[in-house]
């Protein structure tokens, strides 16, 4: 899920930022994303209490909080996956649920748990996706972008099933950010990866942020988002329990870290 359109060029990343014209677009537009009030039920649970916060246009914007909290709930809804239940979403100017085609189009999503097809080249993989994408851009142009993220050298050439975990994350934020979205929506997107792997993808997406690209990505590991994230929210129990930037908040609750921020709070 993104857009086609662009005009800037990142210059170690090889990315493209949406164009300058047309509706979605706006030089005085200082959000990316404006969540109010979102309340989500699930099989009659309620996952999602009256969540609200901002991810500011070029931000890495961190959600975080421990396993079931309603992080990838979150993130389902705004990447139009989930239906917004009570509440507003707004994506740059288009609203959901109203505008959801539009924001399929500006977005692209990575699930914690994505995967490619086993049976395929790294480069293949890239180019099935990008045949799902039309505009004024070849195809061969955003795999050859998907490439150079990915970073994968001549492995890019060797069958998905060769891949390491590591290596299989770097190709799918490749995909994920080789169609030039404007919000990029990562979860987890260093889960499970060793230290150098995990340093990789971390170093691509602030690559990708430094060229003008929005970043909402969650995560439990606080200390990591802690070193990435201009700003952040804790969420606890499907509720919004403190935000702003890691600063902000270590001071405020008189914390060394963003972990014992969230015990703070959570124990109050």
């Amino acid at each position: 899920m993104s857009n086609s359109r662009g005009t800037g060029r990142a210059a170690a990343a090889g990315l493209q930022l949406p164009g300058a014209s047309g509706r979605g677009y706006n030089k005085l537009i200082m959000s990316a994303l404006v969540l109010q009030g979102i309340t989500k039920h699930i099989s009659g649970k309620k996952i999602l209490d009256d969540i609200s916060f901002e991810v500011r246009a070029g931000e890495i914007f961190g959600l975080i909080g421990p396993n079931g909290a309603g992080k990838t709930t979150t993130l389902r809804t705004i990447a139009t996956l989930l239906q917004v239940e009570t509440g507003s979403i707004d994506v740059f100017d288009y609203k959901l649920p109203r505008d959801a085609s539009e924001v399929r189009k500006i977005i692209s999503y990575l699930p914690e748990d994505a995967g490619a097809y086993k049976n395929l080249k790294g480069r293949q993989y890239l180019e099935f996706v990008a045949s799902f994408f039309s505009g004024p851009e070849p195809p061969g142009e955003m795999v050859r972008r998907g490439v150079q993220i990915a970073a994968l050298g001549e492995r890019i050439d060797d069958r998905v099933d060769s891949y390491s975990k590591g290596m299989m994350r770097r190709l799918l934020v490749g995909r994920a950010l080789m169609t030039r979205p404007r919000l990029a929506i990562l979860d987890e997107p260093s889960s499970g990866l060793d230290v150098i792997n995990a340093q990789q993808v971390r170093q691509i997406i602030r690559q990708a942020s430094s060229e003008g690209l929005s970043v909402l990505l969650s995560s439990h590991n606080m200390l990591e988002v802690e070193l990435m994230c201009q700003r952040i929210a804790l969420i606890h129990n499907g509720r919004i329990v403190a935000a702003g930037t890691p600063g902000e908040l270590k001071s405020r609750y008189r914390a060394d870290n963003i972990e014992d921020v969230f015990t703070a709070v959570v124990q109050r």
